[in-house]
């Protein structure tokens, strides 16, 4: 595993587009399955049976056998018509190759079926996923002894974790200053008082000494909602519209459902500009937090992207961090600081290693920065290479990981209870995805020169097949600068009418598709979303249908 662009070692995780490591991966299952049935029968074998010899070999049984083994026939036949993502011909959509040590660790999983809902129905699965987690958070930069988190379905879920965990701080220090602006008479700051932090909210708790019931009155999630913002404008002197969350325009759709799940409105959604690159622009972000400060709106959360599902474009999270840092150093600003590193996150694998020359410098220094986030999506599924689906949800901090449960008081703090079915927003979780991802850790180990050096090959790829279009389709135009492994391209020529053009890149498409030989997707980047102040790349592309081409390593190893 020396090298980013193939190496031997890096090639035996593969089960290999052509099936090359079929005999060894037909054995690991046949054992995986043996060791499962033999764990059945061992277990309290003075049981009795529930299937006699005589009931196996019964004319109603076998009937019924038969009729399972000719449906089973039939997916099988189905499924043989499925994308075949493990192939180095498909270069479409977020998805990859599988690891073996994914789909080994996955299988097991499967199994024994254990729900990581509790530890009364999975002993082991809740310590591995435990232990999956601190994997991550050590690859992402986290200290793993404080970062919490768990495994979720995927990454829409995941960002509606960090809606849910920044909501339960936010509410904590509004209603506590609600209250005490009611019980003083002093007039209430919304903004200052939202963004009080912890260590006054303990104490002014202890300065104050509200009860438990006054201040769940005094919450818009544990109270009436419409009264307590009833009451929050009468305290501040200004109609209180609710708290706001700054999203990129390069976000993902799952932030709108989580403005229709959250209650909070479409409205309270409020979409940062991007840059000439495509990137979050910095100076609309502040334009964007000083006009919630002057319209006494709290920010629920500010969203940076690592990884766009578009194009992979990397929002400049140091530089967010930094403005974050001295809004509160300056004016006493603690604003949560959520990424969305679904698709990138596990990029965080390559700097610091042998390979990060593949990555420019402002790509390593933004990935460097998801340590410094207060929350963090990531998509195993996508560049972790494990089975769907998979989703994983990581803070910081234990502080961070504090919801409001429902089998506590309003103002316990849990942080990692027993039973985590109280504190993620999925009750019944399968423990699948966090053995496939601990396997992987266990074996490939998600370090520079292991997991980064994989990774580090599917960039490479991009490049490699950037130069094949290039020099093969003179009218290609690509979108640069390219953070990622994935390549956008369409076709334009000089003077041409757009429209022209994204009638020609549309036919391209369809030739491609209709052929069959390569499996590729297309994305239409709408000007709105991609306004910048300054003119550049973005508003030339605007409404540009182009064809994505996502390069993986794995399909082709």
């Amino acid at each position: 595993m020396g090298s980013s662009n193939g190496a031997i070692g890096a090639k035996a995780y593969f089960p290999g587009p052509k099936s090359e490591n079929e005999s060894w991966v037909r054995a690991e299952f046949q054992a995986i399955i043996d060791d499962w049935f033999d764990w059945r029968k061992r277990y309290r074998e003075d049981d009795p049976s529930a299937l006699t010899p005589a009931e196996r070999i019964a004319p109603d049984f076998l009937k019924e056998r038969e009729v399972l083994a000719q449906e089973l026939e039939t997916l099988k036949t189905l499924m043989r018509r499925e994308t075949p993502t493990y192939s180095p011909r498909y270069a479409g959509h977020m998805v990859a190759e599988l690891t073996l040590p994914a789909l080994f660790g996955h299988f097991t999983a499967l199994l024994h079926n254990p729900n990581n809902t509790s530890k009364e129905v999975s002993r082991v699965g809740t310590v591995i996923e435990a232990e999956a987690i601190a994997m991550l958070a050590r690859m992402l930069g986290y200290d793993p002894e404080n970062a919490r988190g768990h495994f979720t379905s995927g990454g829409t879920i995941a960002n509606f974790e960090g809606v849910w965990r920044a909501r339960y701080r936010l509410d904590h220090w509004l209603a506590l200053a609600l209250w005490i602006a009611e019980y003083t008479g002093e007039r209430l700051d919304v903004f200052a008082a939202a963004h009080m932090g912890w260590d006054r909210f303990k104490a002014l708790m202890d300065r104050f000494e509200p009860g438990q019931e006054e201040l769940r009155n005094a919450s818009t999630v544990a109270g009436n909602p419409a009264d307590v913002f009833r009451r929050i404008s009468k305290a501040s002197g200004e109609d209180y519209l609710g708290p706001v969350v700054l999203v990129p325009g390069n976000k993902h759709f799952s932030w709108r459902k989580a403005a229709n799940v959250s209650g909070l409105g479409e409205e309270a959604f409020w979409s940062v500009g991007l840059d000439e690159d495509g990137r979050l622009d910095l100076a609309d972000l502040e334009r964007q937090v000083e006009r919630a400060a002057r319209d006494h709106r709290p920010i629920l959360a500010v969203v940076s992207v690592a990884g766009t599902t578009e194009t992979g474009e990397i929002d400049p999270l140091d530089r967010v961090a930094d403005l974050l840092d001295h809004w509160q150093a300056e004016r006493g600003w603690r604003i949560w600081h959520h990424v969305d590193a679904a698709y990138g996150g596990f990029l965080c694998s390559i700097p610091g290693g042998p390979h990060e020359d593949v990555l420019d410098e402002k790509t390593i220094s933004a990935l460097r920065a998801v340590a410094r986030a207060d929350s963090v999506t990531l998509d195993p599924h996508k560049l972790g290479f494990v089975p769907y689906a998979c989703g994983a949800f990581l803070v910081r901090g234990a502080d961070r990981y504090a919801v409001s449960v429902f089998d506590a008081p309003y103002l316990e703090r849990p942080h990692l209870a027993d039973d985590l079915w109280s504190a993620t927003l999925e009750g019944s979780r399968s423990a699948a995805g966090a053995t496939a991802v601990w396997l992987t850790g266990k074996t490939i180990r998600f370090e520079p020169d292991r997991f980064g050096a994989i990774l580090a090959g599917t960039v490479e790829s991009r490049l490699v097949f950037q130069t094949a279009i290039a020099s093969g389709v003179a009218d290609a135009r690509f979108l640069e600068p390219a953070d990622t492994n994935i390549l956008c391209f369409s076709l334009g020529r000089k003077g041409e009418a757009l429209s022209h053009s994204n009638r020609r890149t549309q036919a391209l498409y369809e030739a491609i598709r209709e052929a069959g030989e390569f499996f590729v997707t297309t994305t239409t980047l709408k000007s709105p979303q991609y306004a910048s102040k300054s003119p550049g790349t973005w508003r030339a592309m605007a409404g540009r249908p182009i064809p994505t081409a996502w390069c993986w390593y794995a399909a082709s190893s």
